[in-house]
């Protein structure tokens, strides 16, 4: 693959990703506030660990690395 397309590619999908950004709120899956998410909150701290976050992020790049190697 010609280095242009990687990198027009690598544009596309941070494109999309900050669009993913922008509208967060507006969407009905909140990465980051999954249901399985680690939240601990002490008296003077709070520690968060979004785990099933992780693992659906994990599963998306997985794929589409799988698909772009095909």
């Amino acid at each position: 693959m010609p280095i242009g397309r990687m990198l027009v590619t690598a544009g596309l999908i941070l494109v999309a990703i900050g669009v993913l950004f922008m509208l967060g709120d507006k969407l009905p899956i909140r990465l980051g506030r999954l249901p399985g998410d680690i939240v601990v909150r002490g008296r003077n701290s709070t520690f968060y660990f979004p785990l099933v976050t992780c693992l659906l992020l994990s599963l998306i790049f997985s794929l589409v690395m799988w698909l772009f190697r095909r």
